[in-house]
């Protein structure tokens, strides 16, 4: 008989594994708590205009088009991409001088490389240096140690690895900050480069250098946009998961892990048998029986929640020794006509970017203000998200993860707190950009904060990302995707392995399937996807 698959969680890893799951041969019913699909990487529109919710830089590319060849379509079949130039746009608090002085990252290295020196004479060597070990760091990662369960650690004792051992000791002992200083001054620059721990959902004081891979993605790769944002993304992902054959039940809530006694003989007490979920507002619980259970929700949720203490792999105790990613202010806005002095991606740098890294991540924490804002302007490229004429812009805060700072609103409805931070960010994009009508223009507000992530989406202590990609809780030390106290129970999506992002997700719905084929190479599967269980059976 054809082995059946539940998956919890609709967001693009649970879609993802579906979908791939689907496609070698499982039978897959996929539960999604909200109305619509996409968890982080949702959509929300009103008065003509449409946000993606969460993410929006598309990096990776490759990623998403080796996912879409797995499913035998490609990137350029289901999206339709533009490669941004300026890839984003920097404004620093620098000199208290505003309008600030806008700094524009382009969309290739040679002319990046230009900038740097225009900004540093004389970092141009340094810089190739730094790119080209950027360059050589990202690639040896998609090799050996981003599709890889860890399961064993004899197919990483490669010569290629073997050979960078003493490079790679050296980035994981030192900060990104430190690696960056190295190679530049300015304090501008060092802000560039140490900027995308924040994707990582970290501090570039805390977070190794090794992922000064990064740079490579923004730097020399370029920054890509799906026309339709990363709602199209998603849209085309489920698409691709129903055609397979995924059975998708929306506003189900699942409550339980069902779970039966294993035969003596086996590694684990426990056998994942089903899930326990409530249909949308009934409080009646039905039950779903399945050989497998994969759970894409939040992990700390999954373990602490859907299963009793006994049966938890990664039970309180483990979390209380692990640091949070930050959470976020949300602002989503509609502003009417055009603000020209912000690019697709704008990032603002304040002076304390030391201290206020050590307000989100330090032992007391504080909200910084003023704070290091990023704002994405879709319509910049995309006339789908605003009317004609208008803008589009979503705002993200970085903030500590703390549920008590509240929960957003529409039209300024949410808790105190949130909406001061909210204010606070659209004066300070007013004044650094000298857009000083920006409040007055504003149509449709909605705010989003950390009480909605651990509501709506049951996120750890209401963080916007996921566990932060501090040393111990990168590569093999991050949780892994399998129970090592329920057989037939495993884990996929941005809190396991490898790690936060759209493109991470992407990749540990393939390492699901290596696992449960027992693939334990590093190397991403051949494309297409051929299935490995009968259907036929």
């Amino acid at each position: 008989m054809t082995k059946s698959v539940v998956i919890i969680g609709g967001g693009i890893a649970g879609l993802a594994s579906a979908a791939l799951l689907a496609r070698d041969g499982y039978q897959v019913t996929l539960l999604e708590k909200h109305k619509e699909v996409g968890g982080r990487a949702g959509s929300w529109e009103k008065d003509g205009f449409r946000f993606d919710t969460g993410p929006s830089w598309y990096l990776m590319p490759e990623v998403f088009d080796h996912f879409y060849k797995l499913m035998g379509t490609s990137s350029d079949e289901q999206l339709k991409l533009a490669k941004l130039n300026p890839g984003y746009r920097v404004l620093f608090e620098e000199d208290g001088v505003y309008p600030a002085t806008p700094v524009d990252v382009l969309d290739n290295r040679e002319d990046n490389l230009e900038l740097f020196e225009k900004l540093e004479p004389g970092s141009r060597p340094a810089m190739e240096r730094y790119l080209d070990s950027a360059k050589d760091t990202y690639e040896m990662a998609k090799k050996r140690f981003l599709y890889t369960s860890f399961e064993k650690y004899g197919p990483l004792m490669r010569a290629d690895v073997l050979r960078r051992t003493p490079k790679l000791a050296k980035l994981l002992q030192e900060s990104l900050h430190k690696f960056a200083s190295r190679h530049v001054s300015d304090p501008r620059l060092q802000q560039i480069l140490g900027y995308p721990a924040v994707f990582l959902g970290s501090s570039p004081f805390i977070t190794p250098s090794m992922y000064h891979l990064m740079s490579y993605l923004d730097l020399e790769d370029g920054v890509l946009y799906a026309q339709g944002g990363f709602n199209r993304v998603i849209e085309s992902i489920r698409d691709i998961a129903v055609a397979e054959g995924v059975n998708l039940i929306p506003e189900a809530n699942v409550s339980k892990i069902l779970t039966v006694v294993n035969p003596a003989g086996h590694k684990t007490k426990a056998k994942a048998a089903g899930v326990e979920y409530t249909k949308g507002k009934s409080k009646t619980g039905t039950t779903l029986a399945a050989d497998i259970v994969v759970s894409a929700a939040d992990l700390h949720f999954t373990e602490t929640e859907l299963l009793p203490e006994s049966l938890q792999t990664y039970g309180e105790s483990y979390w209380e020794k692990k640091v949070s990613g930050p959470s976020a202010v949300l602002v989503y806005l509609g502003v009417k006509g055009e603000v020209p002095e912000l690019e697709h991606h704008t990032l603002f740098f304040t002076n304390d970017w030391d201290e206020d890294f050590k307000k989100i991540f330090g032992e007391e924490t504080s909200v910084p203000s003023p704070a290091n804002i990023y704002v994405c302007k879709p319509s910049a490229t995309d006339a789908s998200v605003a009317p004609k004429g208008d803008t589009n812009l979503f705002i993200l805060v970085p903030i500590p993860a703390d549920v008590t700072i509240g929960q957003g609103g529409i039209d300024g409805k949410g808790s105190k707190q949130v909406e001061a931070i909210a204010n606070n960010a659209i004066d300070q994009i007013a004044v650094w950009t000298g857009v000083p009508d920006l409040a007055k223009r504003i149509t449709v507000r909605r705010t989003v904060g950390p009480a909605d992530f651990a509501n709506d989406l049951n996120s750890w202590k209401g963080g916007a990302l996921g566990p932060s990609h501090i040393l111990s809780q990168s590569a093999f030390f991050r949780s892994g995707n399998i129970s090592k106290k329920v057989e037939d129970l495993y884990y996929t999506g941005g809190t396991t392995i490898p790690g936060i992002g759209l493109p991470m997700c992407l990749i540990s719905a393939e390492i699901l399937v290596k696992r449960l084929r027992g693939d334990t190479t590093t190397e991403p599967l051949p494309e297409p996807l051929f299935p490995t269980v009968d259907k036929t059976a």
